[in-house]
């Protein structure tokens, strides 16, 4: 800074002519910080990524006209408010949603939110996963993607390839998680998109009508309500990013900018292309076991150019693998970050490798990635026991949202003059819809879905409430119970 430098008409400090120490030391520490290494279109790229793709589009394609209200109602009262709040936070406290809490709640809680935002993705890696093996089955042949050996070979085989690739930095993560989005998401969405207005102007009628009776869902009681709060957890993870501000050349101005850009690409990603689909595909055709690759192949079919089927398949596992990265990248460095200065996790947990990543958590969590791979090949009703997996830590990552919403507003009260880059215009509306919106996706969890079958409602309940309060509650809690001061490694311990 030129504010450091020492003026030429400052007397000497002694009779000899040694320079001032402390000129040399300051420049020298100036060029010894690193450069951003991420442009916030970069950072707008990876938000993205984590929170859109194409997987959802042939279920809700299913839905017509209905399924634009079905995003949009969700993305006013959810994508809306975290986007903004997590903008202003980002903007006035770097460190993501561990400082946030901590600062406007209480350094415990700051841990809840971001180790439940770190157990959320336990099972989310086997799940996309899983998807990715079924979609490499469409080039290979399609009958592995029921054969369960197959899948967990891949699961296991892409989840430690990821680790070794965000084992060498956040400059070689970004680049393939961004490319990964454009590639794997954009490219096939917009192509989804351009054969469906073509298929229009050509004068076929569309699969699924496209009146203005038909805007909104048909109202079936409780599970619309299912429906529509499910969605909420679509637009999940738009706040995951912010621990990388601190990479950003003028994060106050760069993020907030960064975050408006992801959450209209996020719109576009999953709308479109599931309108695209309704137009060509029937609604009581359209598998949503198969997923996005039958809908290609209608799409293929009708316009005879089946040759691309294996190179949809080949972008859509792009795009996967490119969110595969981002989530490894996000959840792990913030629990990194502040287990070093606080000492919430053992020192084995916290060593770095030489490029100043988490590796050692991130292998722990492949260990336990593995294991649920192999219950997925091994045991032959697996089903039903992971979707109650799935829906604890989807329960387990609300927690992360009720956090941060609460502590957007009491900083707001308490800490009302510090520099934020960005402040949410009518914050307190903001973060009440937000807040209701959570507790609202929350309740609904504890509602049994049709794949639970005929069990009793009630065990359903207790699954998912003794694996939210285990997962969420009392493993964090283990760690705060036992934590060391010799656990407290600080940042510059390697």
């Amino acid at each position: 800074m030129a504010s450091m430098d020492v003026p030429a008409d400052v007397p000497k400090p002694t009779q000899t002519q040694t320079p001032t120490p402390t000129a040399p030391s300051a420049q020298a520490a100036a060029r010894a910080t690193p450069a951003p290494v991420l442009s916030w279109v970069t950072l707008a790229l990876m938000t993205t990524s984590s929170v859109a793709s194409l997987r959802a589009a042939p279920t809700m394609a299913v839905y017509g006209l209905a399924c634009v209200f079905l995003y949009l109602v969700p993305a006013v009262v959810f994508l809306l408010p975290t986007a903004l709040v997590s903008a202003e936070l980002a903007s006035g406290w770097t460190g993501g949603v561990y400082r946030w809490v901590s600062e406007g709640l209480s350094k415990p809680l700051g841990f809840l939110a971001v180790w439940c935002q770190f157990a959320m993705t336990i099972f989310y890696y086997p799940s996309l996963l899983a998807f990715v093996a079924s979609t490499i089955s469409y080039v290979i042949d399609p009958a592995l993607a029921s054969n369960g050996l197959y899948t967990a070979i891949v699961i296991m085989v892409l989840y430690w390839t990821g680790v070794w690739v965000s084992s060498r930095g956040t400059k070689a993560l970004a680049g393939l998680s961004s490319w990964g989005l454009i590639i794997g998401t954009l490219v096939p969405g917009t192509i989804l998109v351009v054969l469906g207005i073509v298929f229009l102007g050509q004068g076929n009628p569309s699969a699924a009508p496209m009146t203005g009776s038909h805007l909104l869902p048909e109202w079936t009681g409780l599970a619309s309500l299912v429906l529509i709060v499910n969605n909420f957890l679509s637009y999940s993870g738009m706040e995951m990013n912010a621990v990388h501000v601190s990479s950003l050349k003028d994060p106050a101005r760069e993020y907030p900018k960064s975050m408006f850009l992801a959450m209209g690409l996020v719109l576009v990603i999953f709308i479109l292309p599931a309108l695209a689909i309704s137009w060509v595909v029937p609604a009581d055709q359209t598998s949503l076991t198969a997923g996005v690759m039958q809908a290609f192949n209608a799409f293929f079919s009708y316009f005879h150019i089946g040759w691309m089927t294996p190179i949809a398949a080949v972008m859509l596992v792009a795009a996967s693998l490119g969110g595969m990265l981002t989530w490894l990248a996000g959840p792990s460095k913030g629990l990194l970050e502040i287990s070093r200065s606080e000492g919430y996790l053992p020192p084995f947990l916290q060593k770095l490798n030489k490029y100043g990543i988490q590796q050692n958590i991130l292998v722990t969590q492949g260990v336990v990635t593995t294991a649920i791979a192999l219950m997925y090949a091994l045991i032959p009703d697996v089903s039903s026991v992971y979707w109650i997996f799935s829906t604890i830590t989807t329960q387990v990552y609300l927690i992360v949202y009720l956090l941060m919403f609460a502590a957007a507003m009491r900083l707001r009260k308490t800490q009302p003059d510090h520099p934020r880059g960005y402040r949410v215009p009518a914050l307190h509306l903001m973060c009440t819809v937000g807040l209701l919106a959570s507790v609202a996706a929350l309740a609904i969890g504890f509602v049994p879905p049709s794949q639970f079958g005929g069990g009793s409602v009630w065990s359903y309940v207790l699954l998912i409430g003794g694996g939210l309060v285990i997962l969420g509650l009392l493993v964090p809690y283990a760690f705060l119970k036992f934590r060391k001061p010799a656990w407290r490694t600080e940042r510059s311990a390697s």
